[in-house]
């Protein structure tokens, strides 16, 4: 099977995906890597086919220095900032740009980075299959647990799932300037989308977080397709970074 791997063009997302994609690649799979221009070089260093899309809007040194300005910020600015400034213009040219590579390519299945926001429509618009990864922390937004972003003590109490269904709402406030570029898009493809339903578009086949089951919060509801998994490590699959080691 032609499988397309779409990733953040960050480290700590690009070599768990590469990993993965190695271990696609090493059962028979042809493995096609998809992205902004920034995540070249890791992918290449894994071994593995990359198309690049939005390469005149983000062109190569466009994420370090997108990154460096947030790495300034602090607790929610930080969430505000990326949600707010960076993911719209992202989610907009992903939208735009990356159907056409996928057909170009002939892909026939998806694997997506689940913080690269609605990315997944471009696969229900085509009508092939897609799963989702969680390179960070998976979000709970049943209010049964604390979503991530907050750093509240676990408590089965009616007072503190309302407190961490306020979270939710917050986060879905914070969240609303992507989701109208997903809308947009939508509406002008025909795509029936229930947006006031939490996960509406998540994959139904599967969800994967890296984080061991054993380390999340009990009893946290899950869809069916909601797996735990440990970390995905390749070192073969990685760039040799120098590092002065006599020092």
């Amino acid at each position: 099977m032609k499988i397309g791997f779409l990733s953040m063009p960050l480290t700590g997302h690009l070599h768990p995906m590469t990993a993965l994609g190695r271990k696609m690649q090493a059962r028979g799979h042809e493995v096609i890597f998809f992205g902004l221009p920034d995540a070249a070089r890791i992918v290449h260093s894994a071994g593995l086919d990359f198309v690049p899309f939005g390469e005149e809007e983000y062109p190569v040194g466009t994420t370090p220095a997108m990154y460096a300005h947030l790495a300034t910020l602090k607790g929610e600015d930080v969430v505000r900032y990326s949600f707010q400034e960076m993911h719209p213009q992202r989610a907009r040219i992903t939208l735009e740009q990356l159907p056409e590579k996928l057909v170009h390519r002939g892909v026939e299945a998806l694997v997506l980075d689940t913080i690269h926001f609605f990315a997944e429509l471009v696969p229900m618009n085509m009508g092939i299959p897609y799963a989702h990864i969680w390179n960070v922390l998976h979000i709970d937004s049943s209010g049964a647990t604390p979503p991530c972003l907050f750093g509240w003590d676990y408590e089965d109490t009616p007072v503190a799932r309302a407190r961490n269904m306020e979270a939710v709402k917050k986060m879905s406030s914070v969240f609303q300037p992507i989701q109208q570029v997903a809308r947009s898009w939508a509406d002008k493809h025909g795509l029936q989308i229930d947006w006031d339903t939490p996960n509406a578009t998540i994959s139904k086949l599967a969800v994967i977080t890296q984080t061991p089951k054993e380390f999340d919060f009990p009893d946290v509801p899950q869809a069916p397709a909601f797996h735990y998994a440990g970390p995905f490590h390749d070192d073969y699959g990685r760039e040799r970074v120098a590092f002065p080691w006599e020092r």
